[in-house]
């Protein structure tokens, strides 16, 4: 953990006695239009991903009320992007950590530039996927804490502690955190988006539809545009969620906020199963913000779709080595093994292994995508142990469908429909969550569920894994067509036929036909 004493002899640098109230972003009129959908929020499934995005508000840094706005520059266009809950360009960033040390190494009473130097550190970290700024965000956090409580109106570093564990995952500690601000200071519009990722990661549905509703009353422009079109995503609503990504990008006053509502747009399209628009939009991104390298991976997924495997292989490639999550690892292994590469797929494997050894030493459980992985390409057994107690921790969506495949692969079918099921229950709809419910289902006999869901997968987007796709299809094959009719019951059930009929037999009468077995009502899936 850095500390005071470990930094660069002072020298010379620009400051930024920054003023009581920072420029604002982007449009503070009141809220934009909202669609028919809006007062549906409440059953939805309402995760906002925040990585990249800031949401301190510094409202007292420097502690001059009559300061002047900064100098145009990198650490002044940071600063700005840290008072918008905006994302903000690497450099920027590094720019406004080296002001703000400079700053509190002479001021060191001030509270708020502390809590800027925290946040600073956070969206750097997010930005590379480097967690090892995370103890000095924290450290900066509490240093501000200690000079003004939470209770004595230091809100700043109370909203970048929470997003703090948003970061490593902890989203019980980050729940607790911002609702103390909320209670505090309701109409503080950043608190809210720290709030819908917390509350989304519990699988608090309520909670999440609830704090998006808060933000959209108190806030306009882009930052809660894009909070509402991630809801809406993961509800499903895909027109509402494009229209409204794209209303955000509109309203970007910034290239790398722009790009960012882009490469949502970009997931979009991937999810819907449309890989060259995926493809234009993750380009687009690309050429608004090239530092944006998640859109990098989007490419690569777009691009590996449309069969341009090379090209793929590149930008995956290129994008690990610049923002090396884990998830990224775990795609270009499991490409890497569809190619029949089994070296470098493992090497990729023990690349994530070492990434997630990395992010628990700074405070970051990433064992969500440990556990996938190790159910496909480790000990089941250990997954199934792992993404119980997450379970326990993060009750959402992608946990459920997690815990419930990794029960699969370790033998214990009927307990991992539960959660395969509960998946669905919470809002989770994807390719690779129907493809789990439908194998889990051919596994239990239940033929009629695991055709529906198997299809569902491919229909959804028939790309959505390079190793599993392909296993989708061969299993449709081998459940064979519909029976002559139809299935008497798609959910699984077959009545026995009744007692005589066909026996053949001549002069007597048959036996009535008993009266079958009635099918249970079918459970409403959501839309």
């Amino acid at each position: 953990m850095e500390t005071e004493h470990e930094w660069p002899p002072h020298r010379q640098t620009l400051t930024l006695p920054p003023p009581a109230r920072p420029t604002p972003l982007e449009p503070a009129g009141p809220p934009p239009a909202r669609t028919a959908r809006r007062t549906m929020i409440g059953a939805a499934v309402a995760v906002l991903l925040t990585a990249g995005v800031l949401v301190v508000l510094p409202t007292r840094i420097g502690g001059g009320q009559d300061a002047p706005p900064p100098a145009p520059g990198p650490a002044a266009r940071a600063l700005t992007a840290v008072g918008a809950g905006a994302p903000a360009a690497a450099a920027d960033l590094t720019a406004l950590i080296a002001d703000r040390r400079a700053w509190v190494r002479t001021h060191p009473s001030d509270d708020a530039s502390w809590a800027v130097l925290g946040s600073a550190y956070l969206g750097r970290g997010l930005r590379a996927a480097d967690s090892s700024y995370y103890p000095r965000a924290e450290w900066a956090l509490r240093r501000s804490l200690a000079v003004r409580p939470a209770a004595r109106g230091n809100a700043d570093a109370q909203i970048g502690l929470a997003a703090l564990a948003n970061a490593r995952h902890d989203y019980g500690a980050a729940r607790t955190l911002a609702e103390e601000v909320r209670r505090r200071e309701p109409k503080r519009w950043t608190v809210y988006p720290v709030l819908i990722d917390a509350y989304g990661g519990l699988g608090d549905l309520k909670g999440a539809s609830k704090s998006v509703e808060q933000l959209l009353d108190l806030r306009g422009g882009s930052v809660a545009l894009a909070a509402s079109g991630a809801v809406y995503r993961e509800r499903g609503w895909r027109e509402d969620a494009a229209a409204t990504l794209t209303e955000a990008a509109a309203y970007a006053t910034t290239p790398v906020q722009k790009a960012d509502c882009l490469r949502q747009l970009g997931d979009l399209a991937w999810d819907r199963g449309e890989p060259a628009e995926a493809l234009a939009q993750h380009a687009a991104a690309l050429r608004t913000d090239p530092g944006g390298h998640a859109a990098l991976a989007g490419k690569a997924r777009a691009e590996l779709a449309l069969g341009r495997t090379a090209a793929a292989r590149h930008d995956y490639a290129a994008a690990v080595a610049r923002l090396p999550r884990p998830e990224y690892l775990l795609e270009l292994g499991e490409l890497y093994e569809s190619l029949g590469l089994g070296a470098d797929a493992r090497a990729q494997y023990a690349r994530l292994r070492a990434r997630a050894a990395s992010d628990d030493g700074h405070g970051v459980s990433d064992a969500l995508v440990l556990g996938r992985f190790e159910a496909d390409h480790g000990a089941p057994e250990s997954a199934v142990e792992r993404l119980r107690a997450q379970w326990r921790r993060a009750p959402n969506a992608a946990v459920a469908d997690a815990l419930g495949w990794a029960l699969y692969r370790a033998g214990e079918s009927e307990e991992g429909l539960v959660f395969a099921k509960q998946a669905a229950e919470k809002g989770g709809r994807s390719a690779l969550f129907s493809y789990h419910r439908g194998v889990l289902e051919r596994e239990l006999g239940q033929s009629g569920p695991a055709r529906r869901d198997l299809e569902e997968a491919l229909r959804t987007n028939p790309y959505f894994s390079p190793l599993l796709a392909p296993r989708a299809r061969e299993a449709l094959e081998a459940l064979g067509e519909l029976p002559e009719g139809g299935p008497k019951d798609v959910y699984g059930h077959v009545p026995d036929p009744p007692t005589g009929a066909g026996s053949g037999s001549s002069g007597s009468a048959a036996s009535p036909p008993q009266k079958p077995t009635p099918s249970p009502a079918p459970r409403k899936r959501k839309q």
